[in-house]
């Protein structure tokens, strides 16, 4: 249970480190779309999500 609560709040912190990095960037660029907002959270989802898959997937040994 401990090890799907780790990876969960990995998961949501990776999301928001994500949000709050792209959020900056749109904000010093100043272009008329949020390019940053929508692009940093989609590849974190998706990198997370192969994390996800490759840590469900170990053997235990």
């Amino acid at each position: 249970m401990a090890r799907y609560a780790g990876l969960a709040t990995q998961w949501m912190v990776m999301l928001l480190i994500a949000v709050w990095a792209g959020h900056k960037i749109d904000t010093l660029t100043k272009w008329k779309i949020p390019l940053f907002l929508i692009l940093f959270p989609l590849i974190s989802l998706s990198l997370s999500l192969w994390y996800l898959v490759k840590e469900l997937n170990k053997q235990k040994k």
